[in-house]
């Protein structure tokens, strides 16, 4: 089997979390359709991602991409950063 058939993910979502050392949690947000109430309904995803340089803030909007795992829970790593946060200190 080839590489090249392996389709790689790629998701973007906020900054929930970067209070652990190259680590950050990512909340991925989704719209589905309710099968039966044809209402649209949120559903959301958190996923830990590896942040090499630390360079992640709260509120920032990221891409991540799936990866070869990094430990028990984390097996996302970040791309990039689309949109850093407005932080007021």
């Amino acid at each position: 089997m080839s590489e090249s058939n392996s389709v790689e993910r790629v998701l973007t979502g906020k900054v929930v979390s970067n209070s652990r050392d190259k680590t950050i949690a990512v909340l991925i947000e989704r719209r589905v359709r309710h099968p039966i109430y044809k209402k649209y309904i949120k559903q959301s995803t958190k996923v830990h991602a590896h942040d090499e340089k630390n360079e992640c803030g709260l509120g920032d909007t990221v891409r991540v991409s799936e990866s070869k795992p990094f430990s028990k829970t984390k097996s996302w790593a970040l791309i990039e950063v689309i949109e850093k946060s407005v932080s007021i200190d």
